[in-house]
C-alpha cells in the first residue's frame, strides 16, 4: 500500500470516529436540554473523557493524527480528517463546549431536580 492510500485510510477512519464522537457529544447535549437522562447518558460521558484522557496523553493530538503525520508533510489543519479546513481548526474547541454545556445541564437536573 503507498503512502496517500494509507493517507486515505487513516482520513477515512480519523472521520468515522469523529462522527461517532459528534453524535455522543449531541447525545449528551440532547440529554441535558430535554431531561432524558439515562444509562446511554452516563455511558456517552464516560466515552468522551475516554477520549479526552487519550488526547492528553498525546499532548493534545489524536493518535490517528500522529501517524497520519508519517505520510504526509501538509501543514493544514485537515491534512488527516475528511472535514473543512475551518472546522478540523476549531474541533476540540467547539466540541468541547457543546459537551460541557450539556454534562452542566445534566448535572443541574440531577442534583437540583
Amino acid at each position: 500500500m503507498s503512502a496517500s492510500q494509507k493517507l486515505l485510510v487513516i482520513k477515512a477512519l480519523h472521520t468515522l470516529i469523529w462522527i461517532f464522537f459528534v453524535i455522543v457529544i449531541f447525545y449528551v447535549l440532547y440529554s441535558g436540554v430535554w431531561n432524558e437522562i439515562n444509562l446511554w447518558t452516563w455511558i456517552g460521558i464516560g466515552l468522551v473523557i475516554g477520549e479526552g484522557l487519550v488526547l492528553l496523553l498525546f499532548k493534545m493530538f489524536c493518535p490517528l493524527t500522529v501517524l497520519a503525520r508519517k505520510y504526509s508533510d501538509s501543514d493544514k489543519d485537515n491534512f488527516d480528517i475528511f472535514l473543512p479546513e475551518w472546522l478540523a481548526r476549531h474541533n476540540k474547541l467547539i466540541f468541547t463546549i457543546l459537551y460541557l454545556i450539556g454534562v452542566c445541564l445534566i448535572l443541574l437536573r440531577v442534583f437540583f431536580q
